[in-house]
């Protein structure tokens, strides 16, 4: 006995949400890009296409297909003991040693690497100011790996997806106080 027509379509769609289904997963695979908390807790990086990241608000962008972070939070912005933003004092390049940690790239020319789920490219150091050869491996959607290596040593860390919270705006820096204006000569 052959199936009814409607018994064929049934199946048809039973089929075409199964294979959907499926195709939904597959595109949901893990994915680097997002906002990662460090393992200490104090700061968290925003993986993003390079060409997003240094792009001005507005600009329309071509994606670069490597993946680069920055620096979008920390716990405590301000050195205590200046009052001022806190800065890469470590940074082995004298021209960045008094820029912000805020915003700074970490991350730069991450590429996929031939495994799946893993990138390669470079990662600075904060604790010593070096930029190193490096990788990132997604262990889920909300966990990854990166590492820096030198030579045959590798050192790395577990980063785990999370927002920023909101943080206070810093205020503006004082603008310079404009001189008075010349008081015009009295008359003796």
């Amino acid at each position: 006995m052959r199936p009814s027509r409607s018994q064929v379509t049934s199946s048809a769609r039973g089929l075409a949400a199964a294979l959907f289904g499926l195709g939904i997963g597959v595109a949901q695979a893990a994915d680097p890009v997002g906002t990662w908390l460090v393992p200490s807790g104090d700061a968290i990086v925003r993986l993003a296409d390079c060409a997003t990241l240094q792009a001005t608000p507005g600009q329309t962008v071509t994606p670069s297909g490597a993946l680069c972070g920055t620096v979008v939070w920390l716990k405590e912005p301000i050195d205590p003991a200046t009052g001022k933003p806190r800065v890469d004092s470590l940074n082995v390049d004298p021209a960045k040693k008094d820029q912000p940690i805020l915003g700074m790239q970490g991350v730069f020319d991450m590429r996929p690497a031939k495994e799946p789920m893993q990138w390669e490219g470079r990662v600075y150091n904060i604790d010593d100011g070096k930029v190193y050869d490096g990788s990132i491996v997604m262990k889920s959607d909300n966990e990854l790996y990166i590492q820096g290596c030198f030579m045959l040593l590798c050192q790395g860390e577990e980063w785990v997806r999370r927002d920023p919270p909101d943080q206070p705006k810093l205020p503006d820096p004082p603008k310079p106080s404009k001189p008075a204006p010349p008081q015009p000569a009295r008359a003796r």
